[in-house]
């Protein structure tokens, strides 16, 4: 019997088999659930079919949290865990909560001391420093960046400060389709022997993980458009 709590259960970072990178527990946890909140319902309806061939999506139900959604309606999310019934988060790729809008249900539960259970499974921002060689100790992960060129540029500055006045690695994300210009800015505001990771595609087949100093970087043919990618900088 799957106890009452809120689940995490993460979901593989692309097109990578189920039962590649996530546990079988996961798979027995799902069976258990009725009730899904979801980043989205059309991928999370697939996604539930690929690992548990034998549910029956018809007889689930779906809350759908993103952007969209209305503040005041999450809490209504949680109803279903509050009557007794476990009760899941799917984000669209990874592990839900993080850099996701997850987060804000598992605010609520926490606030309400409803029990939390992360599950196992894919981090793309762990997998890349794991893979990167950069401080696994001290790191902070900043999310997106500025998209203003000028405000960009002086964060850029400000994140390469950190890296060597607290030999902290910094981790931030890009939108895909301006992958190669996050590349040419940090050429352009860092020192040349600052370090640079850009791990791409992560757990897939086409996974690429590359360390080079940014001077290395600036002379390097490289195709990361439209690629999901996590961008590590160190010293």
């Amino acid at each position: 019997m799957l106890k009452t709590a809120l689940y995490l259960i993460p979901v593989p970072l692309g097109d990578t088999p189920v039962e590649q990178v996530l546990p079988s527990y996961n798979r027995e946890v799902i069976a258990g659930i009725r009730h899904f909140i979801v980043e989205n319902v059309r991928s999370a309806r697939r996604f539930l079919k690929k690992s548990n061939p034998d549910i029956c999506i018809d007889d689930l139900t779906f809350y759908e949290l993103n952007r969209h959604t209305e503040a005041t309606e999450v809490s209504g999310f949680l109803e279903p865990l509050r009557q007794g019934y476990a009760t899941g988060v799917i984000s669209e790729a990874g592990c839900p909560a993080v850099a996701d809008p997850g987060a804000d249900v598992v605010a609520i539960a926490q606030r309400e001391h409803l029990p939390v259970v992360p599950l196992v499974g894919p981090s793309s921002i762990l997998m890349s420093l794991m893979a990167s060689g950069f401080n696994g100790q001290s790191f902070a992960f900043q999310g997106y960046l500025p998209i203003e060129a000028g405000e960009r540029i002086k964060r850029i500055k400000q994140l390469e400060q950190r890296v060597y006045a607290e030999g902290q690695t910094q981790i931030f994300i890009e939108t895909p389709y301006r992958n190669h210009k996050m590349i040419e800015d940090l050429v352009r505001a860092c020192r040349p022997h600052t370090r640079l990771c850009v791990a791409a595609d992560i757990s897939c087949p086409d996974e690429s993980i590359r360390t080079l100093s940014l001077g290395e970087w600036a002379k390097t043919k490289y195709d990361y458009q439209k690629t999901p990618a996590i961008f590590l900088l160190y010293k």
